[in-house]
């Protein structure tokens, strides 16, 4: 037996020792770095309310000072987190933006106030409103791993969303107000911090970048709209996560029995390698083969089918028998030293008569082919050679 395979079954026995005698004392508790389980489709979903402020970012835009061009914005979700690490959520939207347009003229959405302009641009003022969704990714649970009990959290967000502009427009011709209505498709990115208050409530601060195109100038640019909003989340039903429960077995509280056994497997163990070296060290009869097989198909213990090397080289006999056209003896032999008589000799004659098959499939005539067994051994060199016994010879009568 191999040195490993002892101690694996010492170690065995101790383990289950050790199990028996305090098997009331083992107890069940959830081990969080065994990885997750994902709850039920029902569980961990929330709502989000958000309000606050946005401010536009066109090239017009920031001849505009800073404090006239906050806006209102405020959104609403309803999300669910399908892991620690991933959820998304989907809602609707409102922004309103504060800006400059080149051009007082019909083009634009929103409110043109012609009579006022800053450094030859018109103020402007247009509203956004619509669905939205984003998936959302959980920096904190990624980075650190899932704490049931954690405050600070933290997760970034993309996604995207079709708004509706509206407003009223001073046409340029008559002077006339005119309600003026628009949609465009934005895309957004995000990062949310929040701190649980409780374990179903949690308030924070989303800081959002919008990209939507530009309604107001008739250049058709891009509109960047930062946002930042305080951000009110209530956790519906389970909002934790279950992680898998595993056995806890106290240590023994004495030892000393198990290392003495183990010694004395130690000792064992010392006692087989010294054997096997004596055992090894013995002189082997070596006998003379007087004459030599055309070819040896070897065989693993209980295998007769052929491999694809074993194919190859009967291929190369099955040209040799072809060209001379002489009688062949193919011997199936089997060692005696696995195994019992009765597959032995099934063994003996599956592997001739598999080898038979092959080089008749190969062109070989079956009257040059005399398929037979032998009951002893090949080479009977002893147990520590049976696998030369484990083969078909093909000779020439």
């Amino acid at each position: 037996m191999k040195k490993s395979s002892i101690l694996a079954l010492g170690f065995a026995m101790l383990a289950g020792s050790a199990f028996a005698q305090n098997a009331q004392e083992v107890t069940y508790v959830e081990d969080p770095s065994q990885g997750y389980l994902f709850n039920k489709f029902s569980s961990n979903w929330f709502i989000q309310a958000e309000g606050g402020v946005a401010m536009g970012f066109t090239p017009a835009d920031v001849h505009r000072k800073v404090g006239d061009r906050f806006a209102p914005a405020a959104s609403l979700y309803v999300g669910k987190w399908f892991s620690p690490i991933l959820g998304g959520r989907i809602g609707a939207d409102f922004v309103s933006v504060k800006g400059l347009a080149k051009h007082g003229d019909i083009n634009g959405y929103g409110v043109l106030t012609w009579d006022n302009t800053v450094d030859g641009y018109y103020k402007s003022k247009v509203n956004y409103a619509g669905p939205t969704f984003d998936v959302m990714l959980s920096l904190t649970n990624w980075w650190c791993g899932y704490k049931p009990n954690r405050v600070y959290n933290a997760y970034i967000y993309a996604g995207g969303g079709l708004y509706w502009a509206f407003g009223r427009e001073k046409a340029t011709a008559d002077h006339k107000w005119e309600n003026m209505k628009d949609r465009t498709i934005t895309i957004r990115a995000g990062l949310t911090q929040d701190f649980n208050i409780s374990r179903h409530f949690a308030l924070g601060l989303d800081l959002r970048a919008v990209a939507m195109d530009n309604s107001i100038d008739r250049d058709g640019l891009t509109t960047v709209v930062g946002e930042a909003l305080l951000t009110a989340t209530f956790k519906l039903g389970q909002s934790d996560w279950k992680a898998p429960i595993v056995p806890v077995c106290p240590p023994a509280e004495n030892c000393d029995e198990y290392r003495a056994r183990l010694q004395a497997a130690d000792a064992r163990i010392a006692d087989l390698e010294s054997q096997l070296k004596a055992c090894l060290a013995r002189p082997v009869e070596k006998q003379v083969v007087t004459k030599a097989p055309l070819a040896t198909i070897y065989y693993p213990c209980n295998v007769y089918r052929l491999t694809s090397v074993d194919r190859k080289v009967l291929q190369s006999v099955a040209n040799v028998m072809k060209a001379d056209n002489k009688k062949y003896t193919l011997t199936g032999w089997a060692d005696n030293y696995t195994g019992t008589d009765a597959i032995n000799t099934r063994l003996r004659k599956n592997r001739v008569e598999t080898v038979k098959n092959q080089l008749v499939r190969y062109g070989v005539s079956e009257s040059q082919l005399n398929a037979t067994t032998n009951n002893g051994n090949r080479v009977d060199l002893g147990d520590k050679c049976l696998t030369l016994d484990r083969c078909v010879t093909i000779e020439a009568e």
